[in-house]
């Protein structure tokens, strides 16, 4: 019996704003933490190429997709900018944690707010920036928006701030190895 977790697995939710290093920690929680399974979104667009179905998405057609929705086999969907559907499949993640897997959901705010409502069990961390002056800096030096995007982003960032009491646990980002010691021990990883 491999030791993963001194208790059951669980599913942790992490939401951020734009520019506060999501995706960086993401990778080095898993990087270090290879048992936690990052959870894979179902679409209803189609393939661009190069994707994988299960690795990068599940694509999956509209009605299939409705039919999820309806079952009650979604934690979480939305319909983005009015095209295609994206969701959290339940079955999916329940099969991971039956396999002794931590999950790991990488959501936005109204994402993170269905799981509370079809997930209580799950953890939620707000996954924040020590700063938003900081938050700009980092928005302004990756350089892959413009000005109005980074406004908007930075307004959006504002909001996403001001939720983070709904959190089960804000862990501040100003030091990536911090913040995946922090992530770990909240899922009952021993310190690696």
């Amino acid at each position: 019996m491999t030791p993963m977790l001194a208790r059951s697995p669980r599913v942790i939710v992490i939401v951020g704003p734009s520019g506060v290093g999501k995706g960086t920690v993401v990778r080095a929680l898993l990087d270090r933490y290879p048992e936690i399974w990052l959870s894979v979104s179902a679409t209803t667009r189609p393939p661009r190429p190069g994707e994988v179905d299960g690795e990068h998405y599940y694509f999956v057609a509209p009605g299939e997709f409705d039919e999820l929705v309806a079952a009650g086999d979604m934690l979480e969907w939305a319909q983005v900018y009015g095209l295609h559907k994206y969701g959290t499949i339940r079955h999916a993640v329940l099969e991971h944690l039956a396999g002794g897997h931590p999950v790991l959901l990488e959501l936005d705010l109204d994402g993170a707010r269905q799981v509370r409502q079809t997930m209580p069990e799950a953890l939620t961390v707000f996954l924040a920036p020590p700063s938003l002056p900081e938050l700009r800096r980092r928005l302004e030096s990756r350089g892959t928006e413009g000005p109005e995007e980074r406004d908007r982003r930075l307004a959006t960032a504002e909001r996403e701030l001001a939720a983070q009491d709904e959190f089960d646990a804000v862990v501040v980002n100003d030091d990536v190895d911090q913040a995946v010691i922090q992530l770990a021990s909240l899922l009952g990883l021993p310190e690696r």
